[in-house]
C-alpha cells in the first residue's frame, strides 16, 4: 500500500503560533494561567497543556487567582475582552492574526453603515467573536441557507475556515437583495490551499484519512469534501481509532488532517497504517 501525506496537512501559521505561546508560558512554570476555552480544537494538544498546568476554563468569574488568561486563536468577543481587562487580569492574546483581520473588517463595515453579513458557522467561537464587532443587524449564514431580508448596502466577511466555494454562493445571492454590496475576502489561505491539495488527493487515492479533532470546523470541511468525491473516508483524532477492514485491500492511502493537528499525530497514524502494510 502507498501511502501518501498531505504537505499542507497539519498546524497553520495561527494555530502554531498560539501553541508555541501556551508551551512557552508552561515551560516558565507561571501560576495562574489558563487558557479561555480550549486553545484550539484538538483535545490531545488540550490535554497536554493540562498536563503542564495550562487548563482551560469557560468562565473567568468561576475561578479564583487567574493571573493570566491566554486568548485561543478563535478570537473571543468584544464585550468579553473589556470585562477581563476590567478584572485586572492579564491577557495573553494568541487569536490568529487572521482572524484579527476579519474582526478589524467587521468593525470597519459596521462604522462605514453596511448592514453586516457573516458567512459561518453560527455557533462556532470565532463567528460569535467576529458578530460582537458587527451592529446588531449582522447576519450569520452559511452557503446552504436561503438568505433573509436584506438592507440595501450590504458588507460581508467570511470566517476563516470557508470555503471559496461557499463565499461565492453568498455573494451570488446577495446580489438579488442589495443594491451595494462591500466584501472581504478573510478566508485563511491556508485553508484554502488544504482544501484544494486534499481534493486533488482524494480524486487519486481509494481511502482517505483525515485526522483532527471532532470539534474542528475545518477538519469536519475535509472530511465533508472527500465524502463528496465518493472516496472512503475515515474522520479519526488519533491512530487508535483505525480498523485495519478499512485500509486492507487499498493500493493507495491519502493521509490530510486539520489546522490543529500537530505533526506528532499524524506521524503516529502514518506509523499505525505501515504497521498495517503501508
Amino acid at each position: 500500500m502507498k501511502i501518501i501525506i498531505a504537505k499542507k496537512a497539519g498546524f497553520c501559521f495561527g494555530v502554531k503560533r498560539a501553541v508555541d505561546i501556551a508551551f512557552q508560558l508552561a515551560r516558565e512554570k507561571r501560576k495562574g494561567v489558563y487558557t479561555l476555552g480550549p486553545i484550539i480544537h484538538n483535545p490531545q494538544v488540550v490535554e497536554r497543556l493540562k498536563e503542564k498546568g495550562i487548563v482551560p476554563i469557560e468562565d473567568i468569574k468561576t475561578k479564583k487567582n487567574v493571573r493570566a488568561l491566554i486568548i485561543r486563536t478563535h478570537g473571543i468577543p468584544l464585550h468579553l475582552s473589556k470585562e477581563i481587562s476590567y478584572m485586572g487580569c492579564e491577557i495573553i492574546d494568541a487569536t490568529c492574526p487572521f482572524v484579527k483581520k476579519a474582526q478589524y473588517y467587521a468593525k470597519l463595515l459596521k462604522e462605514e453603515g453596511y448592514q453586516v453579513v457573516i458567512l459561518g458557522e453560527k455557533n462556532h467561537p470565532e463567528v460569535k467573536g467576529l458578530m460582537s464587532y458587527a451592529n446588531d443587524d449582522v447576519i450569520v449564514i452559511d452557503s446552504k441557507t436561503p438568505l433573509p431580508k436584506l438592507k440595501s448596502r450590504v458588507g460581508i466577511v467570511v470566517q476563516t475556515t470557508q470555503s471559496l466555494e461557499a463565499l461565492k454562493k453568498v455573494l451570488s445571492d446577495t446580489l438579488e437583495h442589495a443594491n451595494e454590496i462591500k466584501v472581504y475576502n478573510t478566508i485563511c489561505n491556508s485553508t484554502a490551499l488544504r482544501l484544494k491539495e486534499t481534493e486533488k488527493m482524494a480524486r487519486k487515492v481509494d481511502v482517505m484519512l483525515v485526522v483532527g479533532g471532532k470539534n474542528s470546523a475545518n477538519t469536519t470541511q475535509l472530511t465533508r469534501l472527500c465524502k463528496s468525491l465518493s472516496v472512503p473516508t475515515y474522520h479519526i483524532e488519533t491512530s487508535s481509532e483505525i480498523k485495519e477492514e478499512w485500509v486492507k485491500n487499498a493500493k493507495k492511502l491519502g493521509i490530510t488532517a486539520g489546522a490543529s493537528t500537530p505533526e506528532w499525530i499524524i506521524k503516529e497514524v502514518e506509523k499505525r497504517i505501515r504497521d498495517i502494510g503501508g
